[in-house]
């Protein structure tokens, strides 16, 4: 049985033919360069990040992965995966991709609060699912992302000061690792992977499902307001200064934005500089009320969306948009974010500022963020106080300016910045990514399970820790 999708004229180097081949072979589906379905399970949610795989294996079980990570060590090719499109980095030129899209496992024991969850599914999926138990999974910002790629670079989502790490619930990962080998892999069972698979990414193997357990959380008290331009000064001061009181119930994030001047924007935020609080609080609402009246008593909001709402509108928080779009992001730590910091912000992408960014965001951490439940995972720098985050829009006529002033926001926090970055929210791959995220105790210790478990070194997002 053959299962081949091509394109005339196609180019394959001859390694690459001998693996396409072999898997047809073996029943395993591929998809070649040129075709539908090729483009369409290369897609990303970043447009300027393209990936161009040798061949893409929709793989439908974990017998697909096992059988395309073996071929592909046998004619001396790399093994990428993708399975939302999310958090692609890499050009994947020689690797074949192995996307787990179909992988859409997803069942939710309410009695023992915790769920299976297959590679391909999203955490809108699982929010949906456990909303009629009352059961919430830790998900991110936006529901739109991939489960898998989320928690193995830790999951740092709109509740993480109240719950922690989206990572440290996971009970345990079913992993393809790169020897070829399928495994379940827990706190006892293979416990140095599962350290590895919390934080490391795909360092260490391809996820094809995992567990997870559930919080009890109905319903938060959560949303956003909304402040214009003119209040900046006020409402960025305000917010730093409340920081340093809220307690691990809330979880919060200032975002200076500049969006564009389109009918998809709600009115009074169109083609101006504006603020928005983000604030989701998992304790009494009406704590959470009293809470957040030191940032509504700055200034009239223009919109103001905190209220009572499901967990399962989570994604209302930070209401990030989920059509694919060009964008450029850079992420950096910060240690305080005390009122220096606010006025330094200002003055780099407040309302009178030349600011080429479309999001600038300081989110607060901490909480419940520094335990690891007793279990330590590859996670790095729990101990960040804050978060910045910038995104630009990279329409060719601004894609330079963009860039440069990224730097520019970067460095002007400088003061504040400590070393290192989220694996999630690091762009790059490779010793670029490695060494700005991990530790140097945390990527030596990866790069040893790596040559165990991967000794020909077949999957591609071990590159960065492998040299």
């Amino acid at each position: 049985m053959t299962i081949l999708s091509s394109s005339t004229g196609a180019d394959y180097r001859p390694a690459t033919a001998a693996a396409v081949a072999a898997l047809a072979d073996a029943g395993v589906p591929v998809h070649l360069p040129g075709t539908e379905a090729y483009t369409a399970l290369t897609g990303t949610s970043n447009l300027t990040k393209a990936i161009s795989p040798v061949a893409v294996v929709p793989v439908r079980d974990t017998a697909d992965v096992t059988g395309t990570v073996r071929v592909a060590a046998s004619a001396g090719l790399r093994v990428a995966v993708q399975s939302t499109g999310h958090g692609a980095t890499e050009t994947m030129h020689d690797s074949i991709l192995v996307s787990t899209a179909a992988l859409d496992e997803l069942t939710v024991h309410p009695d023992e609060r915790w769920a299976r969850i297959g590679a391909g599914v999203r955490w809108a999926a699982v929010l949906e699912a456990c909303a009629p138990y009352g059961l919430a999974g830790l998900a991110g910002s936006s529901p739109d992302v991939g489960v898998v790629g989320y928690l193995t670079g830790g999951g740092l989502g709109p509740v993480a000061r109240s719950h922690g790490l989206a990572s440290d619930t996971v009970r345990a990962f079913e992993v393809v690792t790169g020897d070829g080998v399928a495994r379940r892999v827990t706190a006892t069972h293979h416990p140095e992977l599962f350290w590895g698979l919390r934080g490391g990414k795909g360092t260490l193997g391809i996820v094809t499902a995992v567990e997870i357990d559930l919080v009890e959380q109905p319903e938060l008290y959560a949303g956003a307001l909304w402040f214009a331009g003119a209040d900046a000064p006020a409402v960025v001061r305000t917010w730093s200064r409340w920081c340093e009181v809220l307690p691990e119930e809330g979880t919060t994030s200032i975002a200076v934005m500049r969006l564009p001047d389109l009918p998809f924007v709600p009115e009074p935020l169109r083609g101006v500089t504006s603020v928005s609080v983000r604030f989701a609080w998992t304790g009494d609402p009406a704590v959470g009320e009293e809470m957040v009246r030191a940032i509504r008593s700055v200034a009239a909001p223009l919109i103001d969306t905190v209220q009572v709402i499901p967990y399962a509108a989570l994604g209302a928080v930070h209401t990030d948009p989920t059509d694919p779009m060009p964008l450029h992001e850079h992420h950096s730590l910060l240690d305080a974010f005390p009122l220096e910091a606010a006025d330094r912000l200002l003055e780099l992408v407040g309302p009178d500022a030349p600011c080429a960014q479309a999001m600038v965001e300081v989110r607060q951490l901490g909480g419940k963020v520094l335990d690891d439940r007793g279990v330590p995972s590859a996670f790095p720098h729990r101990d960040a106080a804050f978060s910045l985050f910038t995104i630009g829009v990279m329409v060719p006529e601004v894609a330079q300016v963009v860039t440069q002033d990224t730097a520019r926001v970067h460095e002007g926090l400088a003061p504040w910045t400590r070393e290192g970055g989220l694996p999630n929210f690091t762009d790059g791959a490779g010793p670029q990514w490695a060494q700005r995220v991990l530790t140097p105790a945390v990527a030596r210790r990866l790069q040893t399970l790596s040559m165990v478990y991967d000794p020909d070194a077949v999957l591609l997002a071990a590159r960065g820790i492998r040299g």
